[in-house]
């Protein structure tokens, strides 16, 4: 229940902040920039993903005067019936936000081949779809390095949204972090099969600390909150994903593992106004497109020496970091 508030207080703040671009943008009516944006499943209100890219939003529209409009699942109904909104409005480039909008905008690429489209968190090989997407195992590496630091017991735990491609992404650069550090630690790695579900996030951390994990790390949305709140609740260690999720579990949120979005939105959208986008990008730690948030709550000095020890090795290729779990299971 708190989960819906925190989202419900969330989304009126952003609709107010909707509200007052539409009437700054008509100010800056020199640039005629537009953008659509189809937002992941849960929408706003995330406190992650979707919230980032709506950030991004916010900062184009106020440093490079474009103007902005979105849908939201729950709004529309589907994928399909949201971009066709917004395929409507005709805006100058439209962005499918998240894996799970890929094969309705390449449906739409395809019947609109005019249209400028932009997936973020996939790749799309449709001729009018640009594709940004993250190393989210070389971030997750990391985490799992500082998770293995923390853990006094052993053993640690990863919740993924869903069992898939992209999420296994964040296991596998987990894993590997993890084992880096120590050989032996015990990774146990479970998936909801949800991203909008605070409460089953709660269930399955509870589940992984009876199992002695002690440093839980999950990518799952909404769900991956409840996971932090429940960790907090146990005073266990947890670490956040896609943007700095320490304000959601003080107690507990040692670090989170940032995925740039709200900077890949920006970018895509200053590379359109200078006519340079490209049809593919992919973001890692050399380009900053994923990194750590600020530790708190364990000795910041030392985690700061050994991880960055960690990541020098990663950007120099010394430490190579599979988007595979594969034989470190």
């Amino acid at each position: 229940m708190k989960g819906h508030f925190v989202k419900g207080f969330i989304m009126i703040v952003l609709f107010s902040i909707v509200s007052g671009c539409e009437t700054e943008g008509t100010q800056n009516e020199e640039s005629h920039i537009s953008i659509g944006i189809m937002l992941s499943d849960v929408g706003l209100g995330d406190q992650s993903f979707s919230d980032s890219a709506f950030n991004g939003l916010i900062r184009a529209r106020d440093t490079l005067g474009v103007t902005f409009d979105y849908r939201e699942l729950e709004q529309s109904g589907s994928y399909d019936q949201g971009l066709e909104e917004l395929i409507e409005q005709e805006h100058s480039i439209i962005i499918g936000l998240g894996f799970m909008v890929k094969e309705a905008l390449e449906e739409k690429a395809q019947q609109y081949p005019e249209q400028q489209f932009v997936l973020i968190d996939d790749i799309s090989e449709v001729a009018n779809i640009a594709s940004v997407s993250f190393k989210e195992h070389e971030g997750s590496f990391l985490a799992g390095a500082a998770a293995a630091i923390a853990s006094d017991n052993g053993t640690i735990g990863f919740v993924g949204g869903a069992d898939v491609p992209l999420i296994n992404k964040f296991a596998a650069g987990f894993l590997q972090g993890a084992t880096y550090v120590d050989n032996e630690i015990n990774v146990i790695i479970e998936y909801a099969n949800d991203f909008g579900n605070p409460e089953l996030g709660e269930a399955i951390a509870g589940d992984l600390i009876a199992k002695e994990a002690d440093v839980l790390y999950a990518a799952a949305g909404l769900t991956g909150v409840g996971v932090l709140q429940e960790a907090q609740k146990e005073t266990v260690k947890s670490i956040g994903v896609d943007s700095d999720q320490y304000f959601i579990a003080e107690d507990s949120v040692m670090t989170s593992m940032m995925k740039y979005i709200d900077e890949a939105v920006y970018q895509t959208v200053d590379s359109y106004l200078r006519d340079e986008l490209d049809s593919e990008v992919i973001l890692g730690l050399v380009e900053n497109g994923v990194g750590l948030a600020p530790f708190r709550l364990v000795d910041e000095k030392r985690y700061l020496q050994e991880i960055e020890q960690i990541k020098e090795g990663i950007i120099s290729g010394d430490i190579q970091v599979s988007q595979e779990r594969g034989a470190n299971e």
